[in-house]
């Protein structure tokens, strides 16, 4: 008897140390891919930016009519004067450490620095962005046959002599937070995908909520219960683990090809999503109205209360901690969809920032998904803090 005994505790501890190793292992998963996530994100946000001296010569000066071009020659001037001895020849390998969007900044900067000084009078410091090969080099992460690809050997001799004068600087890249896409990485920015999503959600929920709740309400306290309510409850049910790329079919022919509603569009997307939402929420409510205790009811009909003063006085609030619960789920699954909105066209490439729910948009996820399919190495930096974000609003 002691011996079986014995061999019963032995087996109880062998199941919890098992236990305990399955939810060890894990944390350990979890902790790398959030310690990797967070690693590559950080890197993902900072930038290098060089700072260089702009001395325009009296007669020079650019105004308001003058075009980019202007603006730009004077830009590649400072940048000559920035590196003593460049050979002619070498110039255009210079030009190239500087981003194809640094000429927009430096008008900016230049303009704002024309309108304090009211005119020239010696050197003016402006601020620009590298390309993002100048960004890997200072991060350490070209090394070997990469750092031959990336940069010729003038342009790294060119990016010592501004590390060594203290010329580049890495900080926060705030344009990440307040900017649209971009065909080059130092350039590209998460604003678009974070409205786009923010208007998707908030399309899909105006439409699945009131109607989700609608329904199973009706389902659960005013229908009868005969063979068709089963069958609705099957359907609903079934329709909850339907693939999320047949609501996007749905949509696609539905809403751009019946209704002809804006393509690539919050609106079509949230139209989408809020189909796709609709049987969680569903299933989420009669739940929680299932949960309320029979004896509400019985207590607010003694009083003389209707069946629907009984639903909205009584079962529905108590009740609505559970729905929201469910709701909540039903958003974090449609933030994170990205099937769908392919079939609809949010994949396409969008540099401006919505402003509406029918501008050309697109999502967080669909922004990562194209991020990570580009050959740019910068870009999986920019993917793992899209991933940061898309986190942390989740």
């Amino acid at each position: 008897m002691t011996s079986l005994y014995l061999r019963r505790k032995a087996a109880e501890r062998r199941f919890r140390f098992y236990g305990q190793c399955a939810i060890g292992f894990s944390l350990l998963i979890l902790v790398l891919l959030l310690g990797s996530l967070i690693t590559r994100g950080w890197n993902g946000l900072q930038e290098a930016t060089l700072t260089i001296q702009v001395n325009p010569a009296p007669g020079v000066v650019p105004d308001a009519d003058s075009g980019l071009e202007v603006y730009q020659a004077l830009m590649y001037s400072a940048l000559r004067d920035s590196v003593p001895r460049i050979a002619p020849q070498k110039q255009r390998e210079l030009y190239g450490l500087v981003s194809l969007t640094a000429h927009s900044d430096f008008k900016r900067q230049f303009d704002h620095l024309m309108t304090l000084r009211q005119k020239p009078s010696g050197p003016m410091p402006v601020t620009l962005p590298v390309s993002d090969s100048v960004t890997l080099y200072l991060k350490g992460k070209l090394e070997g046959d990469a750092l031959r690809q990336h940069l010729t050997e003038t342009q790294q001799e060119v990016i010592e002599h501004w590390r060594k004068n203290n010329k580049l600087a890495m900080g926060w890249d705030w344009d990440f937070f307040s900017s649209g896409d971009s065909r080059e990485p130092e350039a590209a920015g998460f604003l678009a995908a974070i409205l786009g999503s923010f208007f998707t959600v908030l399309v899909a929920l105006a439409l699945a909520f009131p109607l989700a709740v609608a329904t199973a309400v009706y389902l659960e306290e005013f229908a009868p219960k005969h063979w068709l309510s089963d069958v609705i409850e099957v359907n609903i049910n079934n329709l909850a683990a339907v693939p999320s790329i047949v609501f996007g079919l749905l949509g696609l022919a539905l809403y751009l090809n019946v209704m002809g509603l804006p393509r690539s569009s919050a609106l079509v997307g949230g139209l989408t999503l809020a189909l796709l939402v609709l049987p969680v929420i569903i299933i989420a409510t009669r739940a929680s109205l299932r949960a309320v205790p029979p004896s509400i009811r019985d207590a607010a009909r003694a009083l003389g209360a209707s069946e629907l003063q009984v639903v909205a006085h009584h079962v529905l609030p108590l009740a609505f901690p559970g729905i929201l619960t469910g709701t909540i789920l039903g958003i974090a699954r449609i933030v994170g969809e990205t099937a769908p909105l392919l079939m609809i066209g949010m994949v396409a490439f969008i540099a401006d920032v919505p402003d509406s729910i029918v501008a050309p948009a697109t999502a967080m996820p669909v922004q990562i998904y194209l991020w990570a399919s580009s050959p740019e190495t910068s870009f999986v930096e920019k993917t793992a803090a899209g991933i940061l974000v898309l986190l942390v609003m989740l």
